[in-house]
């Protein structure tokens, strides 16, 4: 072991240095041809049970080369991803990322600033991102925000804001308990909403029975009538509602709440008003979509996330606050070790961790900044008109097609159907068809063509697409529906002696 004095990490000598700095060139050599070459792979594949049982190995000891590492990781690690670079993953509501991100993120590891606080140009592209945001919905200039790893954390925030607002900064030392002396806090969310709401409620002490689930209509949409008469019956009960969560772009059929007349109902019962808008609020950066997100301006707070419709390289999630004074007094924490002062490294208060609980944060800032610049939002913004027209082509498919069946109306970029088996035959009854479907998924995930989703829309499975990736093209729906077709026949076959239909168990 080398003295102390002179050990360190870094290569030891010009040599080691050239040694590393080329095979950094093959392993972004590797990633430029994966990422130019996707098409030519399946989308996902399952892993092998030696590919699995090689990383059961104890922890090392011994250093390995770097060249020995890279080709671990491109023979075990990247062919068994789950693969949402690929154009044709559409189970999920995962961005496809870009190269500009990639090359972000490998910036930003290599300054590894740390964003808590303090005075460093990093907070300043934080900052500027955060007005970016700001000015897109319309807030006024008293509004912060906050990088953070999702819109799970980032509709956890904004509970924790909405509540704090409403309990008063005491309640940060009392608890929940001891502040609400008065009437039990309440508050709404569509039944559709996210499950990270009514976790969001389970986490902030309040539980989960204090967030009302509000029914839904035909259109998937938060019901309005119902809304207000659950608030009417919480007053009359003696409960005290306080928060109400709209949601832009659901998570099982992308329907966007009507945002305008939440906004309505929340101005006027004195409710802080919420919105969810993981993938969805990006819309905003499209003409086509912004429309849809009428009364987001209107938003106490709003949840999204870059690494959907953004684009952005995994993880960057975002909480836009109406008035930061709000978030500074939900979030911020004096400690002697993070004393500010106007001069010197301490300077630049506020500071991150004064807008949220983490001190220790990453530089997720560069790859959004990055994102934006060198697409620029008119690319952006037509990157995500262009997967809901391809929702719309893949709907006009669905319905043209006899063996299939639309389960939802297309507002954005999801769409769920189902297949009823093929023509000309008794069909299957709705459990049948409901493990038919499951199957096919699954049929469809191993094949590596194409990757959807299921999902359970009035008590029946249903095929969920989800089109977020840029690279996703007319032609990869064909794909997916041929395939659709082709598996489900094959699922198929004829009962001689009834003239029915036998699903197989197995593909």
């Amino acid at each position: 072991m080398p003295e102390l004095e002179s050990f360190s990490l870094d290569p030891a000598s010009p040599a080691d240095w050239a040694a590393v700095r080329a095979q950094g060139h093959r392993m972004l050599d590797d990633l430029f041809d994966h990422l130019s070459r996707l098409r030519e792979r399946p989308v996902w594949q399952p892993i092998p049970p030696e590919v699995r049982a090689a990383f059961d190995e104890p922890l090392p000891s011994a250093p390995v080369a770097l060249a020995e590492a890279h080709g671990r990781f491109m023979d075990q690690i990247l062919p068994y991803a789950v693969g949402n670079t690929h154009p044709r993953f559409m189970g999920w509501v995962h961005g496809g990322g870009t190269v500009e991100g990639m090359l972000a993120e490998m910036l930003a590891a290599g300054l590894n600033a740390n964003l808590g606080g303090r005075d460093q140009m990093p907070l300043e592209v934080e900052r500027q991102t955060v007005r970016w945001m700001r000015d897109l919905f319309g807030f006024p200039a008293t509004a912060g925000g906050l990088l953070v790893t999702g819109s799970s954390m980032a509709n956890l925030l904004g509970v924790l804001v909405a509540r704090t607002r409403t309990l008063g900064t005491l309640s940060r030392q009392t608890g929940v308990a001891a502040s609400a002396d008065g009437p039990r806090l309440v508050a709404y969310a569509a039944e559709s909403a996210h499950g990270c709401v009514a976790q969001a409620f389970s986490i902030s002490g309040l539980g989960t029975q204090a967030l009302r689930r509000v029914p839904v209509g035909a259109d998937h949409r938060l019901d309005l009538a119902a809304l207000q008469a659950q608030i009417t019956a919480d007053r009359i009960a003696g409960l005290r509602p306080f928060l109400v969560v709209g949601t832009a772009g659901t998570v099982d059929t992308g329907a966007v709440d009507d945002l305008a007349a939440i906004a309505d109902v929340a101005r006027r019962e004195g409710l802080w008003f919420h919105v969810d808008g993981a993938f969805g609020a990006l819309g905003m950066l499209s003409p086509e979509v912004a429309p849809l997100l009428r009364g987001i301006e209107r938003a106490d707070s709003i949840a999204l996330d870059f690494h959907k419709w953004g684009q952005v390289p995994y993880d960057a999630g975002f909480l836009l606050v109406r008035d930061q004074a709000d978030q500074l007094a939900a979030f911020a924490s004096p400690a002697a070790y993070l004393s500010r002062h106007p001069r010197g490294l301490a300077a630049g208060s506020p500071w991150p961790c004064d807008l949220g609980p983490d001190l220790s944060r990453g530089f997720r800032a560069l790859k959004v900044w990055f994102t934006l610049v060198t697409h620029g939002t008119d690319r952006l913004g037509a990157a995500i008109a262009q997967s809901c027209r391809l929702a719309q082509r893949l709907r006009a498919r669905i319905v043209a097609e006899p063996t299939l069946a639309l389960l939802a109306p297309v507002t954005l970029n999801i769409v769920c159907f189902r297949y009823l088996g093929p023509p000309g035959a008794r069909g299957l009854d709705a459990a049948a068809t409901d493990h038919l479907n499951a199957e096919l998924v699954a049929d469809l995930h191993e094949s590596g063509l194409a990757v959807p989703s299921t999902t359970t829309l009035g008590g029946r499975t249903a095929i969920r697409v989800a089109l977020v990736n840029h690279r996703t093209t007319a032609a990869d729906l064909g794909v997916l529906l041929d395939a659709v077709l082709r598996l489900g026949a094959r699922r198929c076959r004829p009962c001689p002696a009834e003239s029915a239909l036998l699903v197989e168990t197995t593909p």
